[in-house]
């Protein structure tokens, strides 16, 4: 298939708002006690996505400081708000950044 401009045009009227979060550790992260402290960040992530908040999480574990990335469908404040409530960033563990970004509605992942 080879998409026309009129075919792009179409598919980019059709994209939906969504907030993009770029989390990223700290100094902090692996001290003493971050292990139970990111156990539970994983099982708020858990929640907010069958809640439908956040229905696409990617943990990182490359060692490069990038420690995931969310995507959300609020926009940034009420994200910020979000994240501003998760203990990793309560305890200084992770740090974030807020991106608004555009997406393609009922677009999914393959499943492996």
């Amino acid at each position: 298939m080879t998409f026309t401009d009129e075919m792009m045009r179409e598919r980019l009227a059709a994209t939906a708002r969504y907030t993009m979060v770029v989390l990223r550790t700290t100094d902090r992260y692996g001290m003493e006690g971050t292990d139970k402290i990111i156990w539970e960040h994983g099982r708020r992530n858990m929640q907010l996505q069958a809640d439908g908040a956040m229905p696409l999480v990617f943990p990182v574990g490359d060692g490069t400081g990038l420690a995931g990335i969310g995507i959300f469908v609020d926009g940034p404040n009420e994200v910020s708000q979000i994240l501003d409530g998760d203990p990793a960033i309560q305890a200084g563990v992770l740090s974030y950044t807020v991106h608004p970004c555009r997406g393609f509605p009922g677009a999914a992942l393959p499943t492996s």
